[in-house]
């Protein structure tokens, strides 16, 4: 398969250049691609291997009653694939003038324009991601607030959301991302306002705005249309990406150089046998959602 970026004749080459300082400086302004929501435990194969890395599942072998004189039949193990392919690519260049090098040189990843080209590389993944996430995530019924009941209607949500996931048997280690609208309420709420990690020096790092019985509270500005809250854990949604790094050169057409950075990124919804549907190509249904991330949406009651 060849993507829109690369070169027919020549994509079999993929280059493995990797800037760990632009990660370093990227990394905490994403939510939905942040550690805390989305796993990156493949992106090393991606660096290694190339634009797609075939994810197996093991099927889980079923149980038999052993009896006389029947015995025991043996089972082979039967795997699932997936596919985790790297669709996206993503470049900024822009032109600095000669007089301007002082101020703006891009071998420093603090300079003002080097900061921006980052947060933008960051806010165009953050909402791919986001939307991966939402497209797979169950839906759960809207919830109905205003402002004198936003507090605990929200708060009980986010606990509804938390039975969800029980029931389906998702690990700790749980986050929850809301809309800045639902954070400017929840926040109100005794529990939210008075959990340990709220006010704790770095706790906005990621959007985090506190931790509580077992999960994560995040916000962001990034959220999927129509989304409102979702619930989840990192082990069902996967991200992976590769930068090039800064990368300078001479315009030829004015008196100035240029500064650009490529960045390739992919993600998905992790599937698993236990949850989900596994079709007769040994491939799972990804049509339906995933049990392991659910959604919903808030209906505010407009003032009398």
């Amino acid at each position: 398969m060849t993507f829109a970026y690369q070169n027919p004749a020549s994509h079999t080459f993929v280059p493995e250049i990797w800037n760990a300082n632009l990660l370093t400086q990227f990394d905490p302004l994403l939510v939905w691609a942040s550690p805390i929501v989305s796993n990156n435990k493949y992106e090393g194969d991606i660096r290694k291997k190339g634009d797609v890395v075939h994810i197996n599942s093991l099927l889980r072998p079923s149980v038999g009653d052993y009896k006389l004189p029947d015995g025991m039949t043996s089972q082979r193990p039967e795997t699932v694939d997936q596919k985790l392919p790297i669709t996206e690519a993503k470049y900024l260049q822009v032109l600095v003038e000669n007089a301007e090098r002082i101020q703006l040189a891009s071998g420093n990843l603090n300079s003002p324009i080097n900061q921006q080209m980052i947060r933008s590389l960051a806010r165009e993944a953050d909402t791919f991601m986001g939307d991966i996430i939402a497209k797979g995530a169950t839906a759960l019924p809207t919830v109905k607030a205003s402002a004198a009941t936003a507090p605990q209607a929200l708060y009980s949500a986010i606990l509804d959301m938390m039975l969800a996931l029980d029931d389906n048997d998702i690990p700790a280690g749980r986050y929850v991302v809301v809309s800045p609208r639902v954070r400017r309420y929840l926040i109100e709420h005794p529990a939210v306002a008075n959990a340990a990690a709220y006010g704790e020096g770095g706790v906005t790092a990621n959007g985090v705005v506190a931790r509580l019985a077992g999960f994560t509270i995040l916000t962001t500005t990034a959220m999927p249309k129509g989304v409102d809250i979702v619930a989840g854990h990192k082990e069902f949604a996967t991200y992976a990406s590769q930068f090039t790094g800064f990368r300078e050169g001479q315009s030829e057409k004015y008196r100035a150089d240029y500064i650009d950075t490529l960045h390739l990124y992919g993600g998905k919804i992790v599937r698993y046998p236990e949850l989900d549907t596994k079709k007769a190509d040994n491939t799972f249904d990804e049509s339906k959602p995933t049990k392991g991330i659910v959604k919903a949406a808030v209906e505010w009651a407009t003032a009398a």
